[in-house]
């Protein structure tokens, strides 16, 4: 059975929460003042709205890029092991099978990851990133002028 001290409209006059009564309780109290809104001073986003939109593209773009590469190559490697087995069992050169030569491959391919990863930050990420910068120090100091 609800009563009314359970229901969800029902405050509590001692919940600090809630704004003070409009009346005074005790008659040696001063009224009760309004509570006074600080204004913040509006600023400015931090940088432009369209370059974060270019960093976090040029950043989506360069996790892909190095993702596809290490995994893809990792992927065609399992899919091979597992639907052509006489592919990976025939003999390249002196014993040395396909299978065991794609498997050594595998570490120039990630160093190739690790490579285009950089390459991508140097070229497309970080040249984003370092005009945000700027602009956001710009904005600082114009803030700190006024």
């Amino acid at each position: 059975m609800a009563d009314a001290f359970s229901s969800p409209d029902h405050r509590s006059p001692y919940n600090p929460a809630h704004s003070p009564p409009p009346y005074t309780t005790y008659p040696w109290q001063p009224p009760p003042t309004e509570p006074t809104r600080q204004r913040h001073p509006r600023r400015p986003a931090l940088g432009h709205h369209s370059d974060l939109r270019l960093l976090r593209t040029a950043y989506r773009r360069q996790r892909r890029v190095a993702t596809f590469t290490a995994l893809g190559y990792f992927t065609l490697f399992l899919i091979l092991s597992a639907f052509a087995p006489s592919f990976m069992t025939s003999t390249v050169s002196g014993g040395l099978s396909m299978g065991l030569l794609l498997g050594l491959i595998q570490v120039p391919v990630t160093c190739l990851a690790i490579g285009l990863y950089e390459y991508t930050a140097r070229h497309g990420v970080d040249p984003i990133a370092d005009r945000i910068r700027k602009q956001a120090e710009l904005d600082a100091k114009r803030e700190a002028a006024r």
